[in-house]
């Protein structure tokens, strides 16, 4: 079961999961998604194993997000359906964690963003530091925040989750807990201490260096204009509301919010709508399949991660470059019926 990009094993009664390609920021690929998948599943079924701790053997990051170099390359060849089946493997994944029967907790210290989101924030107990930074930043590259993310940002306060999805904000501790991204706040020099609580099965130690974040959430600082900006029922709207709205703010989330792909600045928007009048992870999952599923051969993805990951000139030539060019036919068919998601399950099992 284990390779040397995860590491999987259980120390006394508790499974213990470690990302451990930091040469990388610990992108998640494809066989670690199927390995960290196997561990989870045979751990629910053996009575020996309490409980779960997944964290990083780096302090720089959890996990940075999928592997989208592997992905740039499938898809440059025409391979869409490796792409796709790592999605779906991933998204599997996410809703196993999400229903997980034993306790499961997610040392989040470092950078957290994509795949990352995805294998912590649906677990039962999220620890953030003073070294966590997160983010959905996946409309600059041309997808949309997924593992489940539309489905959180649906439930963060007010219209929060419009701010932190469109314009990729990264979050610092407090901000996580307040978008409901984590749970409790660890000093990162107690870690160490910590997991060894865990892992012994003390709880009353484990809980006794917990502490509150240092600093105060920006989000809720912030959220009377954030919910001015991002209520709005357009995209267009929300950047003309950020437009006639003075301060280093306002100007700061409209530059990131024009850094994203239209085509998925919209999506996103509207994924992120449905999933807040829906209480179902599993049909957010699904919706965000629908659009991912299509984003190499019909989105913006190979030129978002060509411009980020590739070339790095950080300036993508969006096929619909503009607010409101996005063709509506488009924009219902990235919605609509996609290959392979009928091979989407989520019941628990590989």
């Amino acid at each position: 079961m284990n390779g040397k990009d995860v590491l999987i094993r259980v120390v006394g009664r508790m499974g213990r999961i470690t990302m451990n390609r930091p040469e990388v920021l610990n992108a998640l690929t494809h066989d670690m998604v199927l390995r960290i998948t196997a561990a989870l599943i045979q751990w629910r079924d053996d009575p020996t194993v309490r409980s779960v701790m997944i964290d990083a053997a780096s302090e720089r990051a959890f996990c940075a997000g999928g592997d989208i170099a592997a992905l740039y390359d499938a898809g440059r060849c025409g391979d869409f359906e490796a792409g796709r089946a790592f999605w779906r493997d991933e998204y599997r994944l996410n809703a196993l964690i999400a229903a997980y029967p034993k306790p499961f907790t997610a040392i989040t210290d470092g950078l957290v963003m994509g795949g990352g989101v995805g294998v912590s924030a649906h677990g039962r107990r999220r620890i953030v530091t003073e070294r966590t930074l997160l983010a959905t930043p996946e409309c600059s590259i041309g997808l949309i925040p997924d593992v489940g993310a539309t489905y959180l940002l649906a439930r963060a306060p007010g219209h929060c989750g419009e701010y932190i999805g469109l314009t990729g904000v990264g979050l610092a501790a407090a901000d996580c807990i307040y978008a409901g991204f984590a749970d409790l706040h660890v000093a990162a020099d107690m870690l160490g201490e910590f997991k060894v609580a865990l892992m012994s099965g003390d709880a009353e130690s484990a809980g006794r260096l917990v502490s509150a974040p240092k600093e105060p959430s920006t989000l809720a600082e912030r959220q009377g204009q954030i919910d001015r900006a991002f209520s709005g029922a357009s995209v267009v709207e929300i950047d003309d509301a950020l437009a006639g709205m003075d301060g280093d703010w306002a100007h700061a989330a409209a530059a990131k919010l024009r850094h994203g792909a239209p085509l998925s600045l919209e999506a996103t928007l509207g994924a992120i709508r449905a999933a807040r009048s829906d209480e179902s992870l599993p049909r957010a999952l699904f919706a965000e399949y629908r659009f991912v599923a299509r984003a190499m051969e019909e989105g913006e993805f190979l030129e978002g991660v060509r411009a980020a990951v590739i070339d790095k000139d950080r300036s993508p030539k969006w096929r619909y470059p503009e607010l409101g060019d996005v063709p509506p036919d488009l924009l219902a068919r990235m919605r609509g019926p996609a290959p392979g998601e009928d091979q989407l399950n989520f019941g628990g099992e590989a």
